[in-house]
């Protein structure tokens, strides 16, 4: 675990993700599930939506209210794994 005065961020913060896959049904959802398995307070209706020019991705920003660095890794982890998921940042 880090040092809390090792970290960048101070916690608790709202700390936005961005998420990255292919514009399919379903795929906001699937990301919002695993976002609130680590987050149970985010708000599923405050994801912002972009779409590439070409509408094939779609990019969420999903911006929770971070409690750790262990938090953030979990859920990073969780998302990338995710066979839906192209990239998080």
């Amino acid at each position: 675990m880090i040092d809390p005065k090792d970290s960048l961020i101070e916690y608790p913060s709202d700390f936005p993700i961005k998420v990255f896959g292919e514009a399919k049904p379903g795929f906001a959802q699937a990301v919002a599930i695993v976002v609130q398995g680590h987050a149970p307070d985010f708000d599923a209706t405050s994801i912002e939506t972009r779409s590439s020019t070409g509408a094939k991705y779609i990019s969420l920003t999903c911006t929770i209210r971070a409690t750790s660095r262990e938090q953030l890794d979990n859920l990073y982890r969780d998302l990338t794994s995710h066979p839906m998921v192209k990239m998080v940042l």
